[in-house]
């Protein structure tokens, strides 16, 4: 039986949808205060990703080579970092009481460091509501990227490599 091959783009949905599934677990349950679930995200890209590209090894018979596997977990990584992006805008229009729910969450994180007087809290409130879109969507770039990269690497360095896989000169 012939192994098909999952795409980057397929591989990238799935990743996505699981990532926008457990992000509406979090927030509709009130749990999205707590940092530590939070980064349970980041989790599922490095394991979805990690697994895509040792998938798309073994359908290639464990020849394709490290430059392959590795474009082939970033592009997966960018295909789910643009359904996030969207998701995540989509999900703000929709329910702009969030976007309160997470400045909230900001002041009472700051009140409780009490490092900042009140004005600078306010200040802060003020600078996180005047860039929230741009703190979102570059935030969720810049972290899913980098996560994206190295999972890219690790699946790609650990994938079992076939000894009758062909030499590529990389001169």
């Amino acid at each position: 039986m012939e192994k098909k091959p999952v795409t980057h783009f397929t591989a990238g949905i799935i990743i996505a949808a699981i990532m926008i599934v457990y992000s509406l677990i979090l927030n509709f349950t009130g749990l999205m205060a707590n940092q530590a679930l939070g980064f349970v995200s980041y989790v599922i890209l490095l394991a979805g990703i990690i697994y895509f590209v040792l998938q798309h090894a073994n359908a290639r018979d464990n020849t394709a080579t490290f430059g392959n596997l590795f474009s082939f977990g970033f592009k997966t990584t960018a295909i789910a970092t643009l359904i996030l992006i969207a998701f995540q805008i989509i999900f703000f229009l929709i329910f702009p009481e969030y976007k309160e729910k997470i400045a909230d969450i900001a002041r009472e994180n700051m009140q409780k460091q009490g490092k900042a007087t009140e004005e600078q809290i306010e200040q802060g409130m003020e600078m996180m509501k005047r860039f929230f879109w741009v703190g979102l969507i570059g935030g969720t770039l810049f972290f899913m990227l980098i996560i994206g990269l190295v999972a890219s690497l690790i699946g790609a360095g650990i994938a079992k490599k076939s000894p009758n896989a062909p030499f590529q000169n990389p001169l």
